[in-house]
């Protein structure tokens, strides 16, 4: 293997967002609204602002946050505001997503589809990882392709064209960025669907996907932990604690979790620790601030997917139901199959691994100026580095009848630093409720690439392969280098009781640098250069509450994003063209029956402009136009107190249009990995016994999709079901322990075989779903 070295980013220092000296004001008209029932006053807490509501009839947990311990020279200060607790909606309504809007909205006042699945629905559905939650969202499919790590696909659109969020971060585009996470140290995971660059900026064509990790309360210190192992010899274990300590005003929350989730195919596993803690502290009333830190690591031996096999060589062992089409590529295989002998195969070489470390620091201020106005700021810093090192094509050939292998490796060294800084203001405006949030945010990201300059290859057998080693390595070098600031406007204007405007504008700048050098570490031709782009986005709607409880919504939202997302990719003479993308939407969510009920349904039309589009073979088109059409609907109800009834169905008519290429067009075809139908159910029955068992099932189905642009290989419907029984032991029982839940869970209970997922820069192979599995896990309070 050759020696390479990894540049390390030169030292930086980026002057974050800042509000000088602000006169006195004197605003007693911004509180004579109340009888028109404002908005709830921003709060300075010591815990973040958020609001996570329950499924209704569920055992309320003890977190209602107790008053805030206050320092003795900040006695004589006023008590702050603090917005009472939403009552517990079926489908989470009054959660306040930060990712949708930073007006402090809930998902019901949000003129936009929003859904946030807090960590008492990821704990009761099981839901190990990012991606396993996903899956439970409306309309939401995801696949663990190695290549891309925790990979969506929403609305028609899929991986980069979708914001992934760490605490409303963005760290850079999600398919060289996102890796396999744990949900263990999450609080909750919030989808806003449909173009969301106001919030999250450039990049968020098909929504925002954030994953907000858990934060301190004020109160008595409460501990959790959590154990599982499955079947396949998995385990998980995390332990959490937090509350108030010692020290008048400071708050602390401490998560810790290790798993180590093996896979279904031979010699393949991940294997995450993740530690995360944050501090808040009070100084005053008017004043709080508040620090992060969190350290992630995962490992992997990966699983590439399973060769598409010809027919007529599998014989008797052809599958039906998995995929279905005519393949060539390498060579032609006509109609092609999965071959049962290669469901546990292993195509990847032995000492192949995938490891990626992350550190986050974070930490801030919230400061009261005034009654009705607040400055919240926060700096952050992230660092990764991470490491693919595999075989990742295995393409059968039809002229030896025997699996092409070809090798990968790509490393990462990611340094960002940014800020965001929000002035909240709360006035009267000619006598109606206004929220007007003015957000200045700035970061910089430096990116540096070493990757494979030479790819080993070999011919192995379909069956029993030998899995050899990697081989001899040349490496090259790329780097890029991206500024990012924006400024942007959020407002919410009451104008009846039930009647709001919401709307905001954000105007950003994006510059990226980047560079190339070939395996001598010679400049490449039309290397080093820069762009910049300027993109103005922004979103306009309303929210009606015709009765109490139903309200209706429409919004127009637009988004951009820029090639620097595949700037790695396209070549230095391909056009590096701003994609812009617009949405219209409506719909109507309804709260009734004594909060026993929820349903709500969305009807959407999305269009994004100069698509880039794998083409194969680590080449990339690009599309003119990418449509998208659909609606969702999801509803919960618990008609009576042991009975709890749930679903979701989502569908979507996704095609490219002007989508022609020296060779073809694909005008007309649908985007990879992109069902017409996905839907979601579940029931379950609790039995109030002296010791409360539940039985529950849940259901997943999910459409054909294609693995390609071009369209001629299908990845077939597949449904699926889970089965679970868990036991709330009393507290008699475990003096020491408040909550004590034993489970048994049955995944796929069918066992069912289907394809996942289809990575269309290589086209040749199918990543296939998990077989049945079976689980116990112990979940303990106190």
């Amino acid at each position: 293997m050759s020696s390479f070295r990894i540049v390390r980013p030169r030292k930086f220092l980026l002057a974050s967002a800042a509000l000088t000296s602000l006169a006195a004001l004197d605003l007693p008209a911004a509180l004579a609204q109340q009888a028109r029932e404002p908005l709830p006053p921003v709060e300075v807490s010591p815990a973040q602002s958020r609001k996570q509501a329950k499924p209704a009839g569920r055992e309320a947990q003890s977190t209602r946050r107790a008053a805030a311990r206050r320092p003795a020279a900040a006695a004589a200060m006023p008590k702050p505001v603090v917005p009472a607790t939403a009552p517990p909606t079926p489908l989470n309504s009054n959660a306040v997503a930060e990712s949708a809007s930073r007006l402090g909205l809930t998902v019901r006042q949000t003129p936009a589809t929003v859904e946030v699945i807090s960590a008492e629905t990821m704990r009761e559905q099981g839901y190990r990882t990012v991606s396993d939650v996903a899956q439970g969202a409306v309309g939401v499919t995801a696949g663990d392709n190695p290549a891309e790590p925790s990979a969506f696909s929403m609305r028609g659109f899929t991986n980069s064209q979708i914001n992934t969020l760490y605490n409303g971060i963005k760290i850079g585009p999600q398919n060289m960025t996102s890796r396999i996470m744990d949900t263990a140290n999450l609080e909750a995971v919030e989808f806003l669907k449909g173009p969301a660059s106001l919030i999250s900026g450039e990049g968020a064509a098909g929504g925002a996907i954030n994953f907000v990790t858990k934060q301190p309360h004020t109160g008595p210190i409460r501990n959790e932990a959590d154990f599982s192992w499955d079947s396949l010899n998995s385990f998980r274990a995390h332990y959490g604690s937090g509350g108030s300590t010692n020290v008048q005003g400071l708050d602390y929350r401490f998560d810790i979790s290790r798993s180590a989730l093996n896979g279904f195919a031979d010699d393949t596993n991940t294997k995450m620790l993740d530690v995360s803690g944050q501090l808040n502290y009070r100084i005053s009333d008017s004043l709080k601030i508040w620090g992060a830190i969190e350290y992630r690591e995962d490992r992997s031996k990966a699983y590439w997917g399973a060769p598409l096999v010809p027919i007529a060589f599998s014989g008797s062992h052809a599958t039906t139901g998995i995929v279905s089409g005519n393949y060539f590529n390498r060579t032609d295989l006509g109609a092609v199959t999965i071959d049962d002998r290669t469901f546990n195969t292993n195509y990847n070489v032995l000492d192949n691994r995938n490891v990626a470390q992350e550190v986050w620091l974070r930490g801030g201020f919230e400061l009261k100026l005034a009654p009705d106005l607040t400055l919240k700021s926060q700096a952050y810093g992230y660092g990764a580095e991470r490491t693919w090192f595999n075989n990742e094509i295995e393409a059968f050939d039809s002229t030896n009848n025997q699996v092409y292998r070809e090798r990968f490796y790509v490393a990462h060294s990611q340094r960002l630093v940014g800020n965001i800084t929000d002035l909240i203001w709360d006035a009267d405006i000619a006598g109606f409720d206004n929220r007007l949030v003015t957000t200045l945010s700035s970061s910089y990201l430096d990116f540096v690439r070493p990757g494979a300059a030479n790819f080993p290859n070999d011919y192995v057998s379909l069956v029993d392969p030998n899995r050899g080693f990697y081989g001899s390595l040349t490496t090259q070098q790329q780097t890029a280098r991206i500024n990012n600031e924006a400024l942007s406007f959020e407002d919410r204007l009451k104008l009846t009781r039930t009647f709001a405007l919401i709307g905001g504008l954000r105007v950003e700048h994006i510059g990226l640098d980047r560079n190339s050098t070939d395996s001598a570490g010679l400049v490449r031709a039309g290397f080093p250069f820069t762009k910049d782009w300027a993109p103005v986005t922004g979103r306009i709607g309303y929210t009606w509450e015709a009765v109490p409880g139903l309200t209706f919504f429409s919004q127009y939202a637009t988004g951009a994003d820029v090639s620097a997302n595949t700037s790695f990719l396209l070549l230095p003479t391909q056009p590096l063209d701003l994609t812009t993308a617009r949405t219209y939407e409506t719909g109507v969510k309804h709260l009734f029956w004594d909060n026993r009920a929820e349903w709500s349904f969305s009807a959407y039309d999305i269009v994004r402009k100069n698509v880039y589009a794998a083409a194969g073979g680590m080449a990339l088109n690009i599309a003119g136009r990418q449509e998208s059409k659909g609606v969702e609907l999801a509803a919960s109800v618990r008609p009576i107190d042991p009975l709890r009834l749930w679903g979701n169905i989502a569908y979507v008519d996704a095609r490219y249009a002007d989508y022609n290429f020296a060779g073809g067009s694909f005008s007309g075809n649908t985007p990879p990995n992109v069902p017409r139908v996905v839907a979601n159910a579940g029931a379950s029955w609790r039995f109030f016994t002296p010791w409360p068992v539940e039985l529950g099932i849940t259901g997943r189905h999910v459409g054909d999709r294609y693995n390609t642009d071009a369209n001629v290989v299908t990845m077939k419907a597949y449904t699926v079901a889970d089965v679970y029984a868990f036991v709330d032991i009393p507290k008699t029982v475990f003096n020491a322990v408040d909550q004590a839940r034993l489970t048994f869970r049955v995944r796929n209970i069918t066992d069912k075989r289907y394809a996942i997922w289809g990575d269309p820069f290589y086209p040749d192979q199918i990543l296939l779903g998990a077989p049945r599995t079976y689980e116990l896990s112990a979940a303990f309070k106190w």
